[in-house]
């Protein structure tokens, strides 16, 4: 018979999944950055890249934590999520309303991390992880800073160049 799942195996597969979408958010950040029109939307993402590889650098630790070794698990959620952004550029390339578009597909991303940190904070809680759980809150709150910017951006001017043209 297969031994019982617990919320510790349920909490390093969710590190998994995060730590493999990070990987794959570090890939596409750049092609964001290349493609988006406004100088603003562009330093944005590219900070985001500085931060991001800082956020696998504290999900490595967290593994460490755990004594297992920093691995992802592939995560058809983010695996989507990018493809549509691909789509995205694609199909509205020189476009003013580009901008916008990228926009909603790195909210898009930023949204499902968030999710996945605040499971995973409140999982290392439960789970007596206090330093894992401060690892994550920090990260938590930078995603959700992130998607602030981005809604700013939005606001300031992408959401407005696509609706005028």
């Amino acid at each position: 018979m297969a031994k019982e799942k617990t919320l510790d195996d349920l909490f390093l597969d969710t590190l998994k999944d995060i730590y493999y979408a990070e990987k794959k958010i570090l890939k596409a950040l750049p092609k964001m950055a290349r493609a988006a029109s406004s100088a603003d939307l562009k330093a944005a993402f590219e900070k985001h890249k500085d931060e991001t590889d800082g956020h696998v650098e504290r999900l490595q630790q967290v593994f460490e934590l755990l004594g297992k070794r920093a691995q992802g698990k592939t995560c058809p959620a983010i695996d989507g999520i990018i493809e549509e952004g691909e789509e995205i550029m694609e199909e509205f390339k020189g476009t003013p309303a580009l901008d916008a578009g990228l926009i909603s597909a790195a909210q898009a991303v930023e949204h499902y991390e968030i999710t996945r940190y605040g499971t995973l904070k409140r999982w290392a809680e439960v789970l007596g992880m206090s330093d894992a759980a401060k690892l994550i809150e920090q990260t938590l709150g930078e995603e959700s800073m992130t998607d602030e910017a981005l809604t700013g951006l939005a606001d300031a001017s992408a959401n407005e160049m696509a609706k005028a043209a």
